[in-house]
């Protein structure tokens, strides 16, 4: 009996793991964010979003963006967050693509690239979540890499932790962790974290392109 159970279960797990799309392991919340390209004049630019003092870390620099809703794809979520914000009309967003995304243990982001089209910076009128807007030269990216610095993440237990199931107990040696940061220095404006991240990333993927270095 034990050959037939084994390979009825075999089957089932094959089928199962099969057809599985796997996903990262935990609970973490999923955000979209897009990456606007504006024409300003003859030149490209990027656009970035002023967070108002309303919305979580107020002040800081970001993409347009947020979480996804129910049923939402990561691509729906960030041209629905972009239309709300920027308040523009989706036929104005046009999506190129996606670049590579951030997942910690706590959430997921992607990030999607396209160009602002048929509006002008200076027409946009964001909402109550944006206390303003400002673009960059694209150019600018090409030309300055972002400063990396490094933080020191400490491993700290609370009192019920089971050392008791864990070899050495106490005496455990943890892995300790850096976390690398980007920075770019703008006039007047803060850029680093993710955001900055994916805008390092982004300029990687398209810096061999010769035009971006006339």
């Amino acid at each position: 009996m034990n050959g037939p159970w084994r390979d009825d279960m075999l089957e089932t797990i094959r089928k199962k793991i099969e057809g599985y799309t796997p996903e990262p392991i935990g609970r973490q919340r999923a955000f979209a964010v897009f990456l606007p390209l504006i024409r300003v004049g003859e030149d490209l630019h990027v656009l970035f979003e002023k967070r108002s003092q309303i919305v979580s870390q107020p002040g800081e620099t970001s993409f347009p963006g947020g979480a996804l809703e129910e049923g939402e794809t990561y691509k729906d979520a960030a041209i629905r967050e972009t239309q709300e914000e920027l308040n523009l009309e989706s036929s104005q967003i046009n999506i190129f693509g996606e670049i590579d995304y951030i997942a910690t243990q706590s959430h997921i982001i992607h990030c999607f690239v396209g160009e602002l089209v048929n509006c002008e910076p200076d027409a946009i009128r964001p909402n109550e979540e944006v206390e303003s807007i400002f673009t960059v030269p694209l150019t600018y990216f090409v030309r300055h890499a972002p400063e990396y610095h490094s933080i020191d993440l400490k491993v700290e237990h609370k009192e019920d932790f089971p050392f008791e199931l864990i070899s050495n107990g106490s005496r455990h040696k943890w892995s300790s962790r850096k976390q690398l940061i980007p920075f770019y220095r703008l006039d007047n404006q803060f850029l680093w974290g993710y955001t900055a991240q994916f805008t390092h990333r982004f300029i990687e993927l398209i810096e061999e392109d010769e035009l971006l270095h006339d």
